[in-house]
């Protein structure tokens, strides 16, 4: 009989596990009678969108014949980069991008007064205009806190502009400072104003080595707002790395030195493990990469800033997106980030105010301060399912490293589609897991609030670069939401029917749609009784209440006037209706079709109509 260990040192066996697991599973009917136990492995076994399977549990032999991570501090870096944090935090940064230089100068001042250590600033047309950079940083000590810039459309003229102020302050920058050039990234986000790629990266890279700071930033956060899977973001990382790696030491920078001027920029979801095992796979295949282009041990540390996911965000209840930056910013700390960015919670909002810029900062003060996370060094290291995740994620990381050399490396993949096309594709299955409500949204796909006043925001410069968000499809639902409500033809007692109530209620709620119920009822007379003649009705009861009067429900609520009727549940012999919705159902498309019939019944002049506006 095998053993597994569990919290406080307890021991139980593999198939007592099995039996408890498999009796849960039978009760919620994922698992049949006639299965055996053992099932369990399989019903609970999930994938990620790069297909790597993710056990239930952690047992010992998934961690069995794994390389050596090492230590921490030491090659191959998976453990992380440094042996300790020895203040026990990371690099709290900061990213600004208003334009209006005088409120940006006094938001870094705020935010470096009180817990940010550095500063990432966005210039450009739709950021900060790079000749205002004496203003934004009148009041900053530039030697002590690291600056990093970035500008999309015009990387090498922001460069010059950030050089040529640190050259009039006359002051040696903090180490960590960075140019931010990254060229590649640019492209891929469909900015086509850079010069010549070889131009860019030689002349950053001097400008860079003549004031002894780093000159690239390899934005992965690029390939991940397009969709890309987290083995894709490593595996375009990688590209774009040893693509910098070959026109540096072309131009006849050593490895060496080609190495400490980049900086590798990744994005942390909610989704934590992902997000640990992640950042430790893309330390080990960048040493990997490294060693094989004959660095030495020393230099082949991947310096990671790590940025909370953009995409993940949602622009209905915002206030949601707290946690999600906390859980994200608590992987990345665990994963090992060197600088960690958490971005406001009302990003898709527009630009944060003074309260959404302090919660961003002093989440990862909380979780170094008060909860001290950055005290241990690579505390999931040695946990079995970690290992594996993060050795699966490296080497599906180093096959699309492959496919994109195949391609010519990262800017001819970028060129002939093959990068984008590979990132849509799970875009599109993430988007399918969503509208399927398997990923699901809180606040907007799950529990939303119709009824919530967003918080007013200055909307983001034009020609500011726009995200799809995962939550896109519902957010475009609420935009425009029904006037008509559906009537929910409650079926029995409230005890009765509240499971199915609020499943129905919560998804109609997130395209946008209210609803109205008829309360306690008995029998067919009691629901006529409260029905409004909404030209959308759906049923939601017990099955048995289905079974002995849903039939003789269904065919009064049409003659008093109802043209589409739903059943909240799964479809039930002898009930006549036209749609059903239960648990996986498409959310998006059935919010799309009962939107569609409540808006023709408008059109048709019927009882939609009162309400006088679109559906």
């Amino acid at each position: 009989m095998s053993e597994l260990s569990l919290s406080g040192g307890a021991v139980s066996s593999r198939e007592a596990w099995e039996k408890a697991a498999a009796a849960v599973l039978r009760k919620a009917r994922r698992l049949s009678d006639d299965q055996p136990d053992a099932a369990v492995w399989e019903a609970l076994t999930t994938r990620t969108l790069d297909g790597i399977a993710v056990t239930p549990l952690g047992t010992p032999e998934l961690a069995a014949g794994l390389p050596d991570p090492g230590l921490p501090g030491q090659a191959p870096y998976v453990r992380g980069t440094r042996a300790r944090r020895d203040d026990g935090s990371w690099d709290i940064r900061v990213l600004h991008e208003d334009p209006d230089a005088t409120h940006t100068a006094e938001a870094v001042l705020d935010d470096l007064e009180n817990g940010a250590t550095s500063v990432w600033l966005r210039l450009g047309p739709e950021a900060i205009d790079p000749a205002a950079l004496g203003t934004v940083l009148d009041r900053v000590f530039v030697d002590l806190a690291p600056v990093v810039v970035e500008a999309r459309a015009d990387g090498l003229g922001a460069a010059d502009a950030f050089c040529r102020y640190l050259d009039e302050r006359g002051v040696t920058p903090a180490p960590g400072t960075n140019l931010g050039l990254d060229p590649i990234g640019a492209s891929l986000r469909g900015y086509t104003g850079e010069m010549v790629l070889e131009t860019v990266v030689v002349e950053g890279a001097r400008k860079a080595a003549e004031r002894g700071i780093a000159a690239f930033v390899v934005d992965a956060t690029a390939a991940h707002d397009g969709g890309a899977s987290e083995a894709q973001e490593v595996g375009y990382a990688l590209a774009v790395g040893a693509a910098y790696l070959r026109l540096l030491t072309a131009a006849g920078f050593s490895v060496e030195d080609a190495l400490a001027m980049i900086e590798f920029r990744f994005a942390a979801t909610d989704e934590q493990f992902t997000t640990i095992a992640k950042l430790r796979a893309a330390r080990g295949t960048w040493n990997r990469l490294a060693e094989l282009c004959g660095a030495a041990d020393v230099a082949r540390g991947q310096v990671q800033h790590v940025v909370t996911s953009r995409v993940m965000l949602s622009k209905y209840d915002p206030w949601v997106n707290m946690l999600r930056t906390t859980v994200a910013a608590f992987a990345a700390g665990v994963g090992g980030a060197s600088s960690v960015t958490v971005l406001p919670f009302d990003a898709p909002l527009g630009l944060p105010d003074a309260f959404s810029r302090r919660i961003a900062r002093n989440t990862s003060s909380l979780l170094t301060a008060e909860a001290h996370v950055g005290a241990v060094t690579d505390p999931a290291g040695g946990a079995y399912a970690v290992e594996r995740l993060t050795d699966d994620l490296a080497r599906a990381a180093w096959d699309e490293l492959g496919r994109i050399e195949e391609a010519g490396g990262a800017v001819d993949a970028i060129e002939d589609g093959s990068l984008v096309g590979r990132h849509r594709a799970v875009a599109r299955e993430r988007e399918s897991q969503i509208a399927r409500r398997k990923r699901p949204l809180t606040g907007l796909s799950e529990f939303p609030n119709l009824r919530e006043v967003l918080p007013e925001r200055t909307p983001y410069p034009e020609g500011a670069e726009p995200v799809q968000r995962y939550g896109a499809a519902f957010e475009a639902l609420r935009d425009n939401p029904v006037p008509t409500p559906v009537f929910l033809a409650t079926m029995g007692p409230i005890s009765a029917h509240t499971a199915r109530v609020t499943f129905i209620a919560s998804l109609l709620a997130a395209g946008g749609i209210e609803t109205v119920t008829a309360g306690p009822t008995a029998r067919v007379d009691a629901v006529l009784a409260a029905y409004d003649g909404a030209p959308v009705v759906c049923l939601a009861g017990p099955d048995s209440a289905y079974a002995e009067w849903g039939a003789d429900l269904v065919t009064a609520l049409r003659a008093a006037g109802a043209q589409w009727v739903i059943l909240a549940g799964k479809p039930v012999d002898g009930v006549a209706v036209d749609a059903t919705a239960a648990t996986g159902v498409d959310a998006l498309a059935f919010l799309h079709e009962t939107r569609g019939h409540l808006g023709a019944a408008r059109a048709a002049g019927g009882p939609a109509a009162e309400n006088g506006a679109d559906a």
